[in-house]
């Protein structure tokens, strides 16, 4: 029994328009739309806000990890000041302090005449000397009150 159009109904009904109890192929399409269409924003969201930790790469490892950390936060509290600040820098080269200190203080061991990596190379484990007896018995349990 075919079904009778409203007679309120114009003669020609769009092609999105479906009989009741057919699949609403418009409805289908724009579903599909708008997954891919979040999937594919969010990725780029996502690949955006990993430009700061790719940048850090190739500095220091604790540059790159404070630059990961300010991205973590940005993307969790949603405060764009702190993926500001990891873009900024990884984009500056931190000079390295502590392999000029500690030459300098390699040289030093040296002139004062003793190898402080030697020393601690050379020193086996087993010298630890144990406490003296006296005390051992001090906290020895049972002798609070000698």
């Amino acid at each position: 029994m075919a079904q009778d159009i409203h007679p309120a109904a114009i003669d020609h009904l769009p092609a999105f328009i479906t009989e009741p109890g057919q699949t609403d192929y418009l409805f289908v399409a724009v579903v599909v739309f708008l997954i891919v269409a979040i999937l594919v924003i969010g990725n780029l969201y996502f690949q955006l806000h990993a430009v700061p930790e790719r940048l850090a790469h190739r500095t220091s490892k604790v540059q790159m990890e404070i630059v990961a950390v300010l991205a973590l936060i940005s993307l969790f509290t949603h405060n764009h000041l702190f993926w500001i600040a990891g873009l900024l820098l990884a984009f500056v080269q931190i000079p390295d302090f502590s392999t000029p200190l500690y030459s300098i203080a390699e040289s030093l061991g040296k002139l004062s005449g003793r190898d402080v990596r030697m020393e601690l190379d050379e020193k086996p484990e087993e010298e630890i000397t144990p406490p003296p007896d006296n005390a051992n018995l001090k906290n020895a349990p049972g002798s609070e009150g000698v």
